[in-house]
């Protein structure tokens, strides 16, 4: 079962159409940020790509835009399901749904990246260079994509969202204490 939240983990409502649970979009379109339970939670699959999944997908592109960021996965946004969108600079915009990683390079890259749940914190990451993922379009077409680079970066972090996993999670032990602590602090200066 899915269901739509609040920064605070409140489920926002419920729609009933054919004696099936349909949960509210979450129209304040709102960043869910590091310490909220749901994004360590796993995303589930998208049944049926309709209507709803495609104002979903093209609200998350406004967010990116809006929010100035490359990615946003479900999660984030308390849609515990998987669908992620991406748009790197120089590139189309993208959606995911039910993604899955099938092939990564041995070849990485240790790049410094942000998240949108993490405000203000960054940090070098080791990464795959190059991956290969398949998915569903908007359309509900299948598709699969060979990509490297900044792409491939991105699109391994919003999958990480989908897994319950942030970037955090791939630094040494030290350094995500320290960069926690940071977080911590500049939180309760708010």
């Amino acid at each position: 079962m899915c269901w739509f939240v609040n920064v605070r983990g409140t489920i926002l409502g419920i729609r009933l159409i054919d004696d099936k649970a349909y949960f509210l979009y979450i129209i304040t379109m709102q960043i869910i940020t590091m310490g909220s339970e749901i994004l360590r939670q796993k995303a589930e699959k998208i049944e049926k790509i309709d209507s709803e999944t495609v104002e979903i997908a093209g609200k998350m592109l406004e967010i990116i835009k809006r929010d100035k960021g490359v990615g946003l996965a479900g999660p984030q946004i308390g849609v515990m399901k998987r669908i992620f969108v991406v748009h790197v600079q120089n590139d189309e915009e993208r959606i995911f749904i039910n993604p899955s990683i099938i092939e990564t390079s041995h070849d990485t890259a240790k790049i410094e990246e942000g998240c949108l749940s993490i405000p203000g914190i960054y940090a070098p990451v080791i990464r795959s260079e190059a991956i290969k993922i398949q998915a569903w379009n908007e359309k509900g077409r299948p598709f699969t994509l060979e990509t490297s680079g900044i792409l491939a970066r991105v699109i391994l972090h919003e999958y990480d969202h989908l897994e319950g996993v942030l970037f955090l999670d791939h630094l040494p032990e030290k350094k995500r204490e320290q960069l926690l602590a940071k977080y911590a602090k500049k939180e309760r200066r708010k």
